[in-house]
């Protein structure tokens, strides 16, 4: 909702906003979750991926809404998640 607040203010001013939501990420910060094979089971078996998502998952979305290929785009929020939000 951010994203689309924002967009309303800043749109006419020619600036866009948008976001990326990120699924479950295999990071140093989730480490411990990671390790954990009883949440790292769920989480694999939770996302159509079938896997943790690694950080270069998200370069393709950051490169397209940061090139004019998404001059157009505003006010979205574009999930990296492997699927996991569809499903739940």
């Amino acid at each position: 909702m951010l994203a689309k607040g924002m967009c309303a203010d800043l749109g006419p001013h020619g600036i866009q906003v948008n976001g990326i939501g990120p699924g479950y990420f295999d990071t140093e910060l989730t480490a411990a979750l990671v390790a954990d094979e009883e949440f790292s089971a769920w989480v694999r078996g939770r996302t159509p991926a079938g896997r943790w998502g690694r950080v270069e998952d998200l370069v393709g979305a950051l490169l397209y809404l940061a090139s004019p290929a998404s001059d157009f785009v505003n006010g979205q929020l574009l999930y990296v998640d492997g699927g996991m939000l569809s499903v739940l």
